[in-house]
């Protein structure tokens, strides 16, 4: 996904269900220049995401262990 995100940065939104960010992320990769921001933003909200996920994880652990 990490390869996604720098390559089509914005498949990698479309694959996560982020549609406008999807098309926005396009828009920006079309130029050359705005493909290094395309893909750096595309890595970080990855990033973002798996963090979430794995912060929810430890909280829904934390609270069944009261």
């Amino acid at each position: 996904m990490t390869l996604i995100a720098i390559l089509l940065p914005w498949l990698s939104f479309m694959l996560r269900g982020k549609i406008l960010t999807g098309i926005l992320c396009l828009l920006l990769q079309i130029t050359l220049i705005g493909w290094i921001p395309a893909a750096i933003w595309a890595v970080i909200s990855l990033q973002n995401a798996r963090e979430d996920r794995r912060t929810r994880k430890i909280v829904k652990a934390m609270r069944q262990n009261r």
